[in-house]
Order: C-alpha cells, then structure tokens, then sequence
C-alpha cells in the first residue's frame, strides 16, 4: 500500500526536469516541492538533509525499499531508482541496461557539465575569457556529433527509449543557453522533435515553466550561484 505521492524538489533547471519529465514517464504520482534557487533556497538547512550537495532535483520515496522513506540526490540516480523501482525505460539485466547506463553516465559526464560550462563563460563570466568559451564550445560541438552519429543508427540514444533519452533531452532543449544550432545535426534534431511530442515530456518540459530559470546575472545571483554561498553550512 502506497504511503503516498514522490516529493519532488524542484526547479526548471535541466537537471530539474529530468526527474520531472521520468517522473510523467513512469506515471507515479507526485507532489512538487519548488526550491528557488534564485533566492539560495537550494541553502536551507531542511533541503540540505535531503540533498547535501545543495542542487536540484532531489526526491523523497515515501514508500522506498523495503517499505521505508528514501531520499536521493543527483539526477542520475533518481532516474536510474525511478526506472527500476517501475521496471519502465531501463531494462533490469543484460547487455541492454548496460548500453542505457553508458549514454546515462554519457549525459551525466559530459553533456550537462560540458554544455553548462559553456553557457557559464558565455553568460555568467564577468569577463569574457575567449580561451574557456573555446573550450566548451569545441566541446559541446563534438558531443552534438557524437549524439548525431549515434542518432544516425539507431532512434534513439541506447535503441530503445530509455532513461538516456531522458536525461538528454532538456540540455537539448536548452540549447539557446549555450547557442548551438542543431540544424547541422540533422539526427540530433529528428530525434528532439520526436521526444518533444511525447506527452509526458511536454508535461514535465513544462513544469514550473512560468518560473524564472536563470534571472539577470547579478551579483546577488552570481554570488548565490558561485560565491560563497557555496561552501557555507547553515
């Protein structure tokens, strides 16, 4: 007997709406729990239980293992437990679990850190340092081939439509923050409009859209996003 919906800590952020759009995917019902990351709530004392490392998304499982509440951190993770805790987009054993895992951990490894770095010296950077944006520019482009020639044989990241998918979708469908037209990645592209048609991935795309995301790059919002907000405890 279910002791209740997930709790889904929250905002739009792409790593946000991962666990929102698995979540719409799976069909468990859940209950939003919006973290402002804007205003440092990602900072409390009562989100840090739940998620020491201070980010969004995390969920708390009422009904875990073995009966008990779990809480999880990081996105990877929840989707994996979302995935096997519903036997849906992950297959359970064999070669192709392994194969959804690798282009997982491709997302988690790459796509997020590389394509957030580049939006970060292209946006946030209080000066422009033409060697970083260099940098993750030539990155973010040769992981966009990587996807396409992937994309080129197969529909969908891993064959089947998996947790992979996913995960990779809304860095995609961010791409205005680190200005990559797709266009020259013609399969990237077939393959984002074929996920943007999904009804739970418009649902979960759209969670909380009304929010403010990112806001205008402040100091206040510079501070709280990468000051020293960071590294304090409260």
């Amino acid at each position: 007997m279910s002791r209740g919906p997930i709790e889904l800590y929250f905002w739009p952020t792409p790593n946000g709406q991962k666990a929102s759009i698995m979540l719409e995917e799976v069909g468990l019902p859940y209950v939003v729990k919006p973290v402002n990351i804007l205003k440092g709530e990602q900072f409390d004392k009562t989100f840090l239980r739940i998620n020491p490392n201070n980010k969004v998304p995390a969920i708390v499982d009422p009904d875990g293992p073995d009966g008990e509440p779990m809480a999880l951190f990081e996105s990877g993770a929840i989707l994996t437990y979302l995935a096997d805790k519903t036997g849906m987009l992950l297959p359970p054993t064999g070669a192709a679990r392994y194969r959804a895992l690798q282009w997982l951990f491709f997302q988690v490894g790459g796509v997020g850190p590389m394509f957030g770095q580049l939006g970060h010296f292209k946006g946030y950077a209080p000066d422009p340092i033409p060697y970083a944006i260099d940098r993750y520019w030539r990155e973010t482009l040769r992981l966009y081939a990587v996807m396409n020639e992937q994309l080129e044989q197969s529909e969908y990241l891993a064959g089947d439509y998996s947790v992979a998918d996913v995960a990779t979708y809304p860095w995609v469908d961010v791409r205005w923050f680190h200005e990559i037209d797709i266009t020259q990645f013609p399969h990237v592209e077939r393959w984002f409009n074929q996920l943007s048609r999904r009804e739970a991935v418009i649902r979960g795309a759209q969670l909380m859209k009304a929010e403010e995301v990112i806001g205008n790059v402040t100091e206040e919002t510079r501070e709280i996003y990468f000051g020293g907000r960071q590294t304090e405890r409260r």
